[in-house]
């Protein structure tokens, strides 16, 4: 998988900067746009890593404007492709939304204009190109490219692996095989290596190009501030949502959001709540308003994200942690995308960890594995509950699991499902303890940060709380000066009890490894060599 630079010129740089500035107003291209569009131009799938609000719905709207055959964008949220749908249509192109919130006859009308050569572009979900009949007549009219976006979702590395993603690749290689294949573009915010390389096998890209542009925001100051309980907790987070602007407060329990919300329109800021057990209406009318300027701030949970293009949030602050430094920085990066100073809070009481361990997906029974394993090929979902006595979702979990441990060479059996389960959990439980070591550290936030995605700072931010307080000086200089490296960033290597890995993080004492079992894990570097704990891969 080789990475593409930018191109300095080429005939299909040519058309990809003319569309840009003729049909979007775009004359300047930002990095990764150029070489991601003519990547697609020139025969190859992309794999492009760029931050929230770098641009990236442009990538497959410019070559889906050029290459022959309608674009397929899957897309996991039905607001977001609607957006997409309507800013489209403003630039003059033919698309549309192929979704639940339709009507049969609105989705048959859609798909036939799709046949007729009608449509520019189709957004839909996963699940939709799922259906049968629906993937059928989007192979017919011979689509010639697809774009997936928030691609982080089909890899079980990911924090946010969703298993309607898990077939993707499956159902992409059905539109068609080369030369009639459409080529395709998986897009993320949240790419970690070794996300990046699942990324690219199970969505199955040929020939691929990964286009990752810098992920440092000079213009954004991360902050944590400890506490010690949860009324120090609740003063700490309407101080920070007290500074100028408008912001989005991030909590990881629904009621949180309602509470802050009444706290915070107590004190005359003009807020709104936001979670998945809210109506739709009212998610949309809070989501409008928010852009539209009529709210100062949005309390929400990991609900509200995914597509919110508003380049004027002045800050972000994160009641609790997170579930992963991934998830984090994509949250926090919500602030400043206007390119003025903005800050990124994240108020940090130890025992909200817990929560993140609460959070982690939990492992089946083996009794449960086996029910579901045992049901018959293609069984309804009804007769699979009344066979099982599972609900829905534990069924859909165990078969996803299934599939995906048979993909990855784990095996058919129950066994393997539980091993694949319990991997995951450990990976889960891991990453909680990356947070912790984000909030509790003394590093410089953006480099650790960075660091964890797999990307580097030649030197440190200066803005972070830590490097203004001299704190990541200090520790730099206790831990003295750097050893010659012993092992490289992305380099494969073996433990001999957790088995292989990638080096995620390299410092002078310690190194960070994503083990492919157990999650990720710091080891001293001295005891590490001491004992010969880590053998190097190829």
């Amino acid at each position: 998988m080789s990475t593409s630079p930018e191109p300095s010129s080429s005939p299909a740089l040519d058309r990809v900067r003319r569309t840009a500035s003729e049909v979007f107003g775009r004359d300047v291209l930002r990095p990764g746009q150029a070489a991601a569009s003519t990547s697609l131009l020139e025969g190859h799938d992309v794999l492009l890593v760029a931050p929230t609000g770098a641009g990236k719905s442009l990538t497959y709207q410019v070559p889906g404007l050029l290459l022959d055959g309608p674009c397929v964008v899957v897309s996991p949220l039905i607001a977001l492709q609607q957006d997409q749908v309507g800013g489209l249509i403003e630039h003059g192109a033919r698309a549309a939304r192929l979704s639940s919130a339709e009507t049969e006859a609105q989705r048959e009308q859609v798909l036939a204009s799709l046949e007729a050569g009608e449509l520019d572009f189709v957004f839909l979900a996963p699940e939709q190109l799922a259906v049968d009949e629906v993937r059928r007549r989007i192979a017919a009219a011979r689509p010639g490219l697809v774009a997936v976006d928030e691609a982080h979702c089909v890899s079980t590395w990911g924090s946010d692996f969703r298993p309607d993603y898990a077939r993707l690749g499956e159902l992409i290689d059905e539109l068609g095989q080369r030369p009639a294949r459409p080529r395709v573009v998986a897009m993320t915010a949240t790419a970690a290596p070794p996300v990046r390389e699942d990324i690219t096998a199970r969505l199955h890209l040929r020939e691929p190009r990964t286009v990752v542009t810098d992920f440092a925001r000079e213009n954004l100051s991360f902050r944590v501030v400890p506490v010690a309980d949860g009324a120090g907790q609740q003063r700490a987070v309407l101080e920070a949502a007290a500074a100028p602007g408008c912001g989005i407060v991030y909590c990881r329990t629904r009621p949180a959001t309602e509470e802050y919300a009444d706290l915070l329109g107590a004190e005359g800021r003009r807020v709104a709540a936001y979670h998945a057990g809210l109506p739709q209406r009212r998610r949309a009318e809070t989501l409008e308003a928010f852009l539209a300027g009529e709210l100062d701030v949005v309390v929400a949970t990991s609900a509200f994200g995914m597509g919110i293009d508003k380049p004027d949030v002045r800050w972000v602050v994160h009641a609790q942690a997170p579930e992963s430094p991934d998830t984090y920085y994509q949250e926090a990066g919500r602030a400043g995308r206007d390119g003025q100073e903005a800050v990124a809070t994240l108020v940090h009481r130890p025992e909200d960890h817990a929560l993140g361990r609460f959070f982690a997906p939990s492992v089946p029974g083996r009794g449960e594995v086996r029910r579901v394993l045992a049901l018959a090929p293609g069984v309804e979902m009804a007769a699979a509950q009344e066979e099982t006595g599972l609900g829905r979702r534990k069924i859909q979990r165990i078969r996803n699991l299934a599939h995906l441990a048979e993909e990855s060479g784990r095996g058919t059996g129950a066994d393997a499902v539980l091993e694949l389960a319990e991997a995951q959990r450990s990976l889960e439980r891991s990453r909680v303890e990356m947070m912790r070591a984000y909030a509790e550290g003394r590093r410089c936030r953006e480099e650790l940060l960075l660091a964890y995605l797999g990307a580097s700072l030649d030197e440190r931010c200066g803005r972070c709380d830590t490097c203004e307080d001299g704190r990541a000086e200090e520790g730099r200089a206790e831990e003295g000066a750097p050893a010659e490296a012993t092992y490289v960033l992305q380099e494969r290597v073996v433990h001999a009890e957790f088995g292989a890995g990638v080096v995620s993080d390299v410092e002078t004492d310690r190194v960070t490894v994503l083990f492919d079992d157990v999650g990720y894990r710091t080891l001293s570097l001295e005891v590490v060599e001491r004992e010969d704990l880590l053998d190097t891969v190829g």
